[in-house]
């Protein structure tokens, strides 16, 4: 599980957790980074306003209402969590035995940084860990007298170079992981032995409005999805429900069924096909409409589908086709065989947890411009020869 404290308030910076970064709000990106854990099965966000709430919980969060004697400039973040444990137990659901505590203020987190930390205190068998960030560097103090002296070196006679100091880390604000039972009991973040967890992703921690300028310039590079050098996409398959749709279903009073499915899609298959891309569409589902829909897009479908890896290993094999040269855009449990045996995963935001994990996260949901988020991605990586002409 976790928490995200998010005030209202803030006196650096005004409306701080709702700026965006790279064209989302502080508090969306920290939900979508929480839900894109493997670990994750929940995700609270505390909050005494409104405005947040709703940002929050469209981004697929649970809301927490603060009450207003833990919402001040000095209620501390560990209130925040304690109230949130608090209210999950008062509704009846069972507390988890480790607790996240995640901060808006560090933009690119991300679902891999919050499993990371699960697994080194759980390896360690701490009560807690924290996300870090290595420090190389000489650290300096001042004497009685006011003039510099070295901390963790000797400057009178430095003759060690940097990366020949020992390991020390700088906490950097992002992720802490307790386990519930001493967190609660002692009501610190730090509730026992502790694990130093660092984080390879670029990190600042927003306090000024000149860190917000900077990060929204670095998400223009770092929130761009990158595809593994040694993959060679010539193959894109899709899910119908929940990738061409928005998963839910139009039922009359005969039992006929219809479905939305998204114009922009529809343009997504079309460059796709156009840039030679092969398209299929494999769909658990036996409704007539997916063929209705495959046809309209004039690509092939295979539907009424159980074992969907034994189905399109199958199909590959037929046109000499391996699974590293296929990207597969599934969105549900049933997906993930295939998903973890393509060259390329990809999901859309609203998928299922469960198959997240290792996955490209688009920021489109189901029927709202997946695909057409995914053949954008491919056309702007194709490998290209060197007289400057695109390849598959």
């Amino acid at each position: 599980m976790v928490v995200i404290p998010a005030r209202g308030g803030s006196k650096g910076i005004i409306g701080k957790n709702l700026r965006p970064v790279g064209g989302r709000a502080l508090i969306v990106r920290a939900v979508q980074a929480a839900r894109a854990a493997a670990c994750v099965d929940l995700v609270l966000v505390s909050t005494d306003d409104a405005a947040i709430g709703a940002a929050a919980t469209a981004a697929g969060a649970v809301l927490v209402e603060r009450p207003a004697e833990i919402s001040g400039d000095r209620a501390s973040s560990e209130a925040a969590v304690l109230h949130a444990l608090d209210v999950l137990e008062a509704g009846g659901r069972a507390l988890p035995d480790v607790v996240v505590l995640m901060q808006c203020t560090s933009p690119f987190t991300t679902g891999p940084d919050i499993d990371a930390l699960i697994a080194a205190m759980d390896e360690r068998k701490a009560a807690c860990a924290l996300s870090v960030v290595e420090d190389h560097g000489f650290l300096w103090g001042l004497d009685d007298q006011g003039f510099g002296v070295g901390v963790n070196h000797d400057h009178t006679g430095r003759r060690r170079m940097r990366q020949e100091l020992p390991p020390q880390f700088r906490e950097n604000g992002a992720l802490y992981a307790m386990r519930v039972a001493p967190f609660r009991a002692s009501g610190n973040r730090f509730c026992g032995p502790a694990v130093p967890v660092p984080m390879a992703a670029p990190h600042i921690e927003i306090d000024e409005e000149a860190d917000l300028l900077l990060c929204d310039a670095m998400a223009t590079v770092l929130d761009r999805p990158r595809l593994p050098p040694h993959v060679r996409i010539q193959v894109v398959v899709t899910d119908f429900d929940g990738v061409h749709t928005d998963d839910r279903v139009l039922v009359d009073q005969d039992g006929r069924e219809a479905v939305f499915c998204s114009r922009s899609d529809g343009m997504g298959v079309e460059m796709l096909r156009r840039a030679g891309f092969q398209v299929l569409i494999l769909s658990k589902e036996r409704n007539p409409v997916v063929t209705a829909r495959a046809r309209k897009l004039q690509v092939p479908c295979l539907q009424g589908i159980e074992d969907k890896l034994g189905a399109l290993s199958a199909w590959l094999a037929e046109r000499n086709l391996g699974w590293d040269s296929v990207a597969y855009l599934g969105n549900d449990i049933n997906d993930a065989a295939c998903l973890n045996a393509a060259g390329l995963a990809v999901v859309p935001a609203d998928a299922h947890r469960a198959v997240r994990a290792g996955a490209l996260v688009l920021k489109q949901n189901g029927g709202h411009g997946a695909i057409r988020a995914l053949a954008e991605f491919l056309l702007e990586h194709r490998p290209t020869t060197r007289a400057g002409t695109q390849e598959h």
